[in-house]
């Protein structure tokens, strides 16, 4: 009993974690969060690309 609560608390734990990982991508390509450290993540760049294409 006390695996199957360790069990389904991880699992939890990594669902909460990977989507706070997707919201985080999502809120920093769109440029409302920052955290100084888009050389590694690239958004930076995707960002600009996506500008210096100018689509209509």
């Amino acid at each position: 009993m006390k695996t199957l609560i360790s069990n389904v608390t991880g699992s939890i734990r990594i669902l909460f974690a990977g989507l706070w990982l997707v919201i985080r991508i999502i809120l920093e390509y769109f440029g409302i969060i920052s955290d100084g450290n888009d050389r590694t993540t690239g958004i930076k760049e995707l960002r600009d690309e996506y500008k210096k294409a100018n689509y209509r």
